[in-house]
């Protein structure tokens, strides 16, 4: 099969396209997809550079989700057959033509959603689904405030609780006009320039000084004293990405203060079960509302594989609104 290989660790020029083993055939609970495409994610990107390495037993191959059809069936599978189009969510291997995955992580591509666009719908509705309404327990009426409005986690977080909650959404974003309009047209109700505004005095001020009662970042040790701060009294502040460094200071009497939780989630390293617990929750609870056409996938450009050294240069570059999708050549 052909599939994206990394000559060392480093930048995106140590990626190029390669022939490569097939994976192994299915075993027992597992299906082999033919991937038609995949989607970049910033984890990615702190793989290739040699800070996120994959968990025991997963393909050491990019990619945490794919779309694609259903190539061969392993024991024990109930509910999918040879030719399903459906899309999944992975450990790693979906820069390659095929992979093999447990079919409990895997999802029916939503009515009304291309095969291809529905590659940038697994990791971010299971990391949205398992944190926001998972961890965080995202009740009716709170504010609910996002970093990175602009991302593929913040694109989708956002439509995701406008549509499962009637809740305050406040987004934060880089400083483009854009941008800003682009978060605000997916239904934020605020949306702030982080680079050009002090986002807790804003968000503070539109509350009547209550706060976020639930914060989802991206950005982890820059953002910790602002985001305890920032939390309403019970708020729950969920870190999902270290883009700001790995140790932060925590003032744990202002977090006592206001009887305020900080929790810290990821999800590729999770066993089997509690993924495919995850992903049964997304079939029920937001595949409904994708379908009804509440939530959209947001795909800010499709990439042929052969370009993933550009797709992973645009992440990095802040240079997207959604998901990078790369289409996968078939076998």
């Amino acid at each position: 099969m052909r599939a994206v290989t990394m000559s060392t660790f480093g930048g995106p020029e140590v990626m190029s396209v390669q022939t490569v083993a097939d994976p192994p055939p299915p075993g027992p609970g597992e299906v082999t997809l033919d991937v038609v495409a995949t989607a970049v994610n910033r984890a990615d990107l702190l793989q290739r550079q040699g800070f996120y390495a994959p968990p025991p037993g997963a393909s050491e191959i990019l990619g945490l989700e794919c779309s694609g059809r259903v190539a061969a069936v392993g024991p024990e599978v109930v509910g999918l057959e040879v030719g399903d189009e459906v899309c999944a969510l992975l450990s790693g291997g979906g820069y390659a033509t095929r992979v093999t995955v447990p079919a409990g992580q895997v999802l029916p591509v939503p009515a009304g959603v291309s095969l291809v666009e529905a590659a940038g719908l697994p990791e971010v509705a299971a990391t949205v689904h398992s944190t926001v309404f998972g961890i965080a327990g995202l009740r009716d009426g709170e504010v609910f405030c996002v970093h990175g409005g602009a991302s593929g986690i913040g694109t989708f977080a956002i439509q995701a609780v406008r549509a499962l909650r009637p809740a305050c959404v406040v987004a934060t974003t880089a400083g483009s006009p854009a941008k800003l309009e682009r978060v605000r047209a997916l239904g934020a109700h605020l949306a702030v320039s982080y680079r050009d505004e002090d986002f807790v005095e804003v968000i503070r001020a539109a509350t009547d000084g209550h706060g976020a009662d639930v914060i989802l970042d991206n950005m982890g040790a820059a953002y910790l004293p602002r985001n305890v701060a920032l939390l309403a009294t019970g708020g729950r502040l969920v870190v999902i990405g270290l883009q700001g460094g790995v140790k932060g200071e925590l003032n744990l009497s202002v977090l006592l203060g206001k009887r305020a939780a900080v929790h810290a989630a990821s999800l590729r390293a999770r066993p089997a079960g509690e993924k495919a617990a995850i992903v049964a929750a997304v079939r029920a609870e937001v595949w409904p509302a994708v379908e009804s056409g509440g939530i959209r996938p947001v795909i800010d450009r499709v990439l042929p594989l052969a370009e993933v050294v550009e797709a992973h240069q645009l992440l990095a570059d802040l240079g997207h609104v959604g998901k990078v999708v790369l289409t996968v050549p078939s076998s």
